[in-house]
């Protein structure tokens, strides 16, 4: 775990998961008792029950963790080098002339092995 977590205190955080949960599951059974509403309706309060409980579970030390998960992958994506675009289809090209180049192989041999099995079987 990160120093910034380490040394932040969490308390209570099977409360806070248990409000989480239960959160969730009301939304859950609340987009299925109003199942005659607007589905816009019912799916906004789907998104704001899912934030809501999103948030309450950021506050426990596994959500701690797992935001400066996102936080770490997120720096280390932008570290990334990407290929241009000629580099991009170079390389595809590249990719399926090896691939026809070997299937031609393999039907070779195949086409080989049938032909000395039939020869030898009669």
């Amino acid at each position: 775990m990160s120093v910034a977590i380490e040394g932040k205190q969490f308390r209570l955080d099977w409360l806070k998961w248990l409000v989480a949960a239960l959160i969730l599951g009301g939304a859950i059974y609340a987009n299925m008792y109003y199942d005659d509403q607007s589905v816009l309706y019912r799916a906004l309060g789907m998104i704001v029950a899912v934030a809501v409980a999103g948030f309450i579970a950021a506050q426990t030390a596994k959500g701690a963790a797992l935001i400066s998960l996102g936080i770490g992958a997120r720096t280390e994506l932008r570290k990334v080098v990407w290929p241009t675009k000629q580099e991009r289809n170079q390389t595809t090209l590249i990719v399926v002339a090896v691939i026809l180049l070997m299937s031609l192989i393999l039907w070779g041999i195949d086409s080989l092995l049938s032909w000395g099995a039939a020869q030898i079987m009669g």
